[in-house]
């Protein structure tokens, strides 16, 4: 935590006065926060309006804002924020009842749901603190009954356990998709290089937004024998300033080169901005590496900025993009038959799960999600259901239609084909063709496997699709057998969804020629 003077140093000397007068005073994020506003601004991410507290609140509110003035100083914003939102609800739901009375505890746990019995232990935190500080109001009755009360804590890993289709761990069939719907999209200028970028950290790492907000260049890291890491800031350490304590991980070059094209997007951003052709070695290394550009402002001092959270990308906006390119690329679920509903939590939660599937304990997951403690990483180990089924040809051609992978052109023969004059586009499953290669680039894929997933594949009506099917599932049932392994064998799940909605929809092209 840094002292007065050295935060001092960083902000607005005309603010001195307010500060040594006891009007404002410095969050735990080093924002300057007036006392008696009505909205406090914690950190970049964080809001509070005090003033619709304020409001509603039936004590003193000067000892309430010194109260959480403790709060935001010396806890992070995150639970400062919570600890505000939970006393609101409290005061909200008083009913008649004294403010911190026994009779108003009672109440006001009676009133909630069981899941949300957890509510009450906020407020017991805040109002023990309370007492401690010594400002006034907590009667010793109340102080007596917080100390008998068992509480039901914040239900955790729900999401998780119950593999919850709209907020849950995602399936290989899910994530194959996305990852695939993402790249493609982005090939195809549909989708912005800095969504995409953040789409495949989350993906690749599992680490929080607010852990990817706070990334700058300097923080991707390589060495001469081709091996890369991210040197990713620690989140949830309760007393760390931002940017104070790091883990690498380790990370291939695929995502590293579309990282590397991210950081000459955020130099040439930050060179027009400071109208300069070429940035100061000093600036280069603490550029963000997903910036808030309308935070540079003419004038501003940019190593005062560059040295806070100012210029980076806020963690609600990860959450906000997320969700914006889950409704661009539309991957369906094979689970619901509607498009995923996306949110940065559940690549976290997908990168647990599979290490819990794959036999790692809750030390390995605390240490892959970058957790102080194995607290949270016990939901992933126990009472975990597979959802890795097996898959036989009826079930491949009942839930192909639904997953919607197969993403080509159906085409009636090769004369339909963009490249039917070319008989090098022909595609083949070794015995006969099953169709046509509309791209005119260079592809270094195995045909025909990959090409059911591909948007370029054009198969034929007439073509040998259920041979391809039938030789695929032989291969996943014999996986299976040797290894012992569903997740192993799983590994074209997608691809055979693909292949039998193709079988399908021939099916369906056939009756509507017979009966046309």
């Amino acid at each position: 935590m840094s002292s007065l003077p050295e935060q001092l140093e960083q902000h607005d000397l005309l603010s001195l006065p307010k500060v040594m007068s006891g009007h404002a005073f410095y969050s735990s994020d080093g924002y300057l926060v007036d006392l008696l506003g009505e909205r406090w601004t914690l950190s970049k991410d964080i809001h509070i309006s005090i003033a619709a507290l304020s409001e509603i609140f039936p004590g003193d509110d000067q000892d309430l804002r010194k109260v959480l003035e403790f709060y935001a100083k010396l806890r992070s914003a995150s639970h400062t924020k919570n600890i505000t939102e939970r006393l609101f609800h409290y005061v909200r739901n008083l009913q008649g009842n004294e403010l911190f009375s026994p009779e108003s505890i009672i109440s006001y746990r009676s009133s909630l749901e069981r899941s949300r019995e957890w509510y009450v232990g906020l407020v017991r935190v805040l109002i023990k603190q309370w007492d401690r500080l010594g400002y006034p109001g907590i009667p010793s009755e109340t102080l007596a009954l917080l100390d008998e009360l068992v509480l039901k804590g914040n239900e955790r890993g729900w999401a998780v356990q119950s593999m919850c289709p709209d907020d849950g761990p995602l399936t290989d069939i899910e994530m194959q998709g996305l990852l695939e719907a993402t790249i493609n999209a982005f090939v195809a200028a549909r989708l912005r290089l800095e969504n995409t970028c953040l789409v495949m950290l989350l993906a690749m790492t599992g680490r929080r937004p607010v852990q990817i907000a706070a990334l700058k260049i300097k923080d991707l890291i390589s060495d001469s024998s081709g091996k890369y890491w991210i040197n990713f800031p620690r989140a949830k350490q309760r007393g760390m300033p931002w940017r104070s304590s790091f883990n690498k991980f380790a990370i291939i070059e695929d995502l590293w080169l579309l990282l590397q094209q991210q950081v000459s997007h955020v130099r040439s951003l930050f060179a027009e901005a400071l109208g300069v052709d070429i940035l100061p070695s000093d600036f280069d290394g603490n550029l963000p590496l997903f910036p808030n550009m309308r935070k540079l402002q003419p004038g501003a001092d940019v190593h005062e900025l560059l040295s806070s959270d100012k210029l980076h990308i806020r963690s609600q906006n990860i959450y906000g993009r997320i969700k914006r390119v889950a409704e661009l690329v539309g991957v369906v679920s094979e689970r619901t038959g509607h498009p995923m509903q996306l949110n940065p939590n559940r690549f976290r939660y997908t990168l647990g799960t599979n290490i819990a599937r794959e036999g790692g304990g809750v030390f390995v997951i605390a240490e892959a999600l970058d957790h102080s403690n194995t607290q949270n990483a016990g939901v992933y180990v126990k009472n975990i259901p597979d959802i890795v089924k097996r898959i036989d040809k009826a079930v491949a051609l009942q839930l192909a239609p639904i997953a919607q992978a197969f993403q080509g052109v159906l085409i009636s023969s090769e004369r339909e084909a963009r490249r039917g004059n070319d008989p090098s586009s022909r595609i083949s499953n070794g015995r006969a063709n099953v169709g046509s290669c509309g791209s005119y680039g260079f592809c270094s894929a195995h045909a025909p496997i990959a090409c059911y997933t591909c948007a370029h594949f054009q198969p034929w009506i007439d073509g040998a699709h259920e041979e391809v099917l039938d030789r695929l599932i032989e291969d996943r049932d014999r996986v299976a057998e040797q290894t012992e392994d569903l997740k192993i064998a799983a590994a074209n799940d997608r691809l055979i969804l693909a292949v039998g909605d193709v079988i399908q929809r021939c099916k369906i092209a056939k009756e509507e020629m017979a009966n046309g």
